[in-house]
Parts: structure tokens; C-alpha cells; sequence
């Protein structure tokens, strides 16, 4: 089931996103989640902490699910 997480802003970096559903607990973890967890944004394999995330990209995480990006209006 695919789970629409809404930011307030146009975009979010993935490492921000990954603290906003609780994947981790501070921005400090997110180069090591990435490099020991499965992410992919939009079908696309992605390690990269700073990558921005907009309205409708799909983030699959292994083992957390499935998120829709959604910006409130």
C-alpha cells in the first residue's frame, strides 16, 4: 500500500523526507541508512541524501513501504 506523506514546502531533500516518516532520527543518519538500505525514487536507485523530492515522486523504501510525495496546497 502506498502511503502519501505531505511536505509544506515545493520540494524536500530525502534525507529531510527519511526523518519525516521516521526512518531515521537525525539528519546525521541518512548518508548511512542510504548506503545500507534499498531506496529507489520513481523506480531509480538513489544513495544520494540531497536529492530533492517534489510533488508525486514515489519513494520505496525496503522493509517501510511505499510513500507518494504530496505538497499541501
Amino acid at each position: 500500500m502506498t502511503k502519501s506523506v505531505e511536505i509544506t514546502t515545493e520540494i524536500i531533500t530525502l534525507g529531510q523526507f527519511l526523518k519525516l516518516i521516521q526512518a531515521i532520527e537525525t539528519g546525521g543518519m541518512a548518508k548511512w541508512f542510504l548506503q545500507t538500505n534499498e531506496v529507489t525514487v520513481n523506480g531509480e536507485r538513489e544513495d544520494r541524501r540531497g536529492r530533492k523530492l517534489k510533488n508525486g515522486d514515489i519513494v520505496n523504501i525496503a522493509g517501510f513501504g511505499t510513500f507518494v510525495v504530496t505538497t499541501v496546497e
